[in-house]
This record gives C-alpha cells, sequence and structure tokens, in this order.
C-alpha cells in the first residue's frame, strides 16, 4: 500500500519593498542561489495610487529567462522589438521567453480598483538560453478552472489534479522547468487538496491567510514546501495564493540586470551583445 505524503512549511520569505523600472513600486521575493529553482523572482505590483507604477517599464532588454505575467486588476501593453503588441487585462496573462534576446516594454493600464498584477522570472536551462524568443498571451477564458469545496483553482500552466482525481491542465504549456502556475483562492472556512509532488512547491499568499500543513501562511510571504504527494490548503478566514511547481533545473546561476546565464563570461557577453545591437540577432 502507498502512504500518501501531506507537504509541510519548510520555510518562509516574506516579501520586501522595491521598485523597478520608471519608478514602479513592487513588493519582491528573489533566489539567484537556486532556492527556488525553476523559479528566480516573484515581483507584485499593487496599489490604487496612479503615482506608484504609472510610469512603468520602458523599454528594456532580457537573455537567459522566461517572465510570466498575470493580472488580478487593470492591465499591462506590451510590446517589444519582434513586433508584439497587445494589451492583458483582470485575469489575463502573458508569457515571454527571452531565449538569446528580446528587448521589450510594458506599460501599465488601471482601472476603479488600481493595478494589482504579478510577475515571475523562471529560468531557463543552459541548452534554452540562446534559443529563439517568443511571446504569448493567454486570456482568462481559457484557462480552465476546478471549483468546489470552498475554493477555486485557476490554472495558468501546468497539470494541477485534485484529491478526487479532477484534472485541469494550463494553457501555458511551455513553461521552464516542466513548470506549473495556479492561482487559488480558498473562501472562509474552505479547503482546497491537491495531488502533487512536483520536487518544487511554492506557496506565495498575496490575500488574506492560508493554512498549509500545520502553519499559517500570511499575506506577503513565500511558503517553500517540503516534498510530498498532496498539499492541503485551508483558511478560517479566506485568502489567495499562487501556487508555483517545478523541476530545478540544478545548474549554475550567473546574474546581473536583466540577464541570467550559467557563467559570468556569459553574462559579459550578453552585456557585449546588447551594447553593440546584437543581443536579439
Amino acid at each position: 500500500m502507498t502512504t500518501s505524503t501531506l507537504r509541510q512549511v519548510e520555510s518562509l520569505q516574506p516579501s520586501q519593498p522595491s521598485q523597478d523600472g520608471d519608478g514602479v513600486k513592487i513588493k519582491r521575493i528573489h533566489d539567484f542561489t537556486g532556492g527556488l529553482d525553476p523559479f528566480l523572482m516573484l515581483d507584485e505590483l499593487g496599489s490604487e495610487r496612479p503615482d506608484d507604477y504609472i510610469g512603468g517599464f520602458p523599454p528594456h532588454p532580457h537573455r537567459g529567462i522566461q517572465t510570466l505575467t498575470y493580472v488580478i486588476h487593470g492591465g499591462l501593453t506590451h510590446e517589444d522589438h519582434l513586433k508584439h503588441s497587445s494589451t492583458i487585462n483582470a485575469g489575463d496573462a502573458q508569457w515571454m521567453h527571452t531565449g538569446r534576446g528580446i528587448i521589450h516594454s510594458e506599460m501599465p493600464l488601471t482601472d476603479s480598483q488600481g493595478l494589482h498584477a504579478f510577475q515571475l522570472w523562471l529560468n531557463l536551462a543552459a541548452s534554452e538560453k540562446m534559443s529563439p524568443a517568443q511571446y504569448r498571451d493567454v486570456h482568462g477564458s481559457e484557462m480552465p478552472r476546478l471549483i468546489g469545496g470552498g475554493a477555486e483553482l485557476v490554472a495558468l500552466g501546468g497539470r494541477w489534479t485534485r484529491d478526487d482525481g479532477q484534472i485541469i491542465v494550463g494553457p501555458l504549456d511551455a513553461l521552464a522547468g516542466s513548470g506549473g502556475v495556479a492561482h487559488a483562492s480558498v473562501a472562509s472556512g474552505g479547503e482546497l487538496v491537491l495531488r502533487t509532488d512536483a520536487p518544487t512547491l511554492l506557496v506565495y499568499v498575496f490575500e488574506g491567510e492560508l493554512v498549509v500543513g500545520n502553519t499559517l501562511i500570511p499575506a506577503g510571504h513565500l511558503a517553500r514546501l517540503t516534498a510530498g504527494d498532496r498539499l492541503a490548503l485551508a483558511s478560517a478566514s479566506g485568502g489567495q495564493a499562487l501556487l508555483l511547481a517545478g523541476i530545478p533545473h540544478r545548474e549554475p546561476v550567473a546574474h546581473y540586470g536583466p540577464f541570467v546565464m550559467n557563467s559570468h563570461a556569459e553574462l559579459e557577453q550578453a552585456l557585449r551583445d546588447y551594447q553593440d545591437g546584437t543581443l536579439t540577432g
């Protein structure tokens, strides 16, 4: 008989106030030492004050990563050197595979509740870092849902299985590290139980509070979970979180600004390529 193991919280990491782009105020969690592998960084943009974010992110380069941007309120308009131009609104996401290089901008939009969005950085495997750049939008209507037990799970990418065997698969099927990303909402007194043995499993609570195993996770904290094959999320007062799953690359990480490579020599090459105009060529 196979014994099921409920995953527990191994560590909690609080987000830290920061800013990026043209003075955009964010809450950030990052780890470029492999502690979140294959994830590198999570930024939360959230404010009812336009001055906190309206400057946006003017044109800037990337190499060696994927980004996934997900909007709760407001919107973002993306443009890049490949001539992609699109806007995502509440419930939508955009995925960008930077590969060998992309130059893009992201400019915020607002609604009656201001702007609330997330951007994830996922590390590309060494074999993919110099691959061609790609971009894709996904609308909220394309994302499947698991609903029941006072909880809802929205799958952006990856395969998610509820404890009763019901399975949904998110439309973003090319996330680095076989990544999975989902938005979980648990009402007061609700519970969501999932089957997942992903080597890396992270829970970022962004509203209210959630209980995972024996630990209460407050808003603004990222939980790294122990090994196991089941995840139980519960809440006495209600909460929302991003769930991040993946398989670690276990490769060296060299990071400088918008570039993430495997060695300092590769970082220096990326900087030279950007300076001489060949980053994207």
